[in-house]
């Protein structure tokens, strides 16, 4: 994975009327495929839960907490993908394992294949945007709160995206 090209993000709603968006800024993956049939693609992506940014300082410091990612017991976000199932000459199912604060749980994303191309360099690399939702709660983290108006503050569903690029290498 070309990190410098690529992006994690994930959105979550505030108070059930916006929503608020974070990033990884640190993270790393491959994909391993055999030949260039991307049917066989074994996917291996890792971020680091300290690397968290929402543009608020503050907000970052307790998503680290135990309220939310624990990221001292649980320092890393995993995920092993298994199954890159072809729908259409772009789209795809991915299949595979998340694993957040020490839960693993089976997860299916979307994936839309952003196309082949060789670099200036002489590299080839390939583009994929990744997305999908995931319960929050599935992964232990329960922080709840209602505001004074009796609104949830946080909710469960979070959506993710991925942009990432590869630069294809030989084994």
């Amino acid at each position: 994975m070309d990190p410098t090209h690529s992006e994690i993000q994930f959105k979550v709603k505030h108070l059930m009327i916006s929503s608020v968006t974070g990033q990884f800024s640190t993270f790393e993956g491959n994909v391993e495929t055999n030949g260039e049939d991307l049917s066989t693609a074994k996917v291996h992506f890792s971020a680091d839960i300290n690397s968290i940014t929402t543009n608020n300082e503050q907000r970052d410091g307790h998503l680290n907490t135990g309220d939310f990612f624990d990221a001292e017991n649980f320092p890393k976000l995993n995920f092993e993908g298994d199954k890159l199932e072809k729908v259409d000459e772009e789209n795809y199912k991915l299949h595979g394992t998340l694993t957040m604060r020490g839960v693993s749980k089976p997860v299916v994303l979307d994936a839309e294949f952003g196309g082949k191309t060789v670099d200036p360099w002489g590299f080839t690399r390939i583009g994929f945007s990744v997305s999908g939702k995931i319960n929050r709660k599935d992964f232990g983290v329960n922080f709840s709160m209602v505001s004074e108006t009796g609104g949830i503050l946080l909710g469960e569903e979070v959506k993710s995206l991925a942009n990432a690029e590869f630069v294809m290498q030989k084994a």
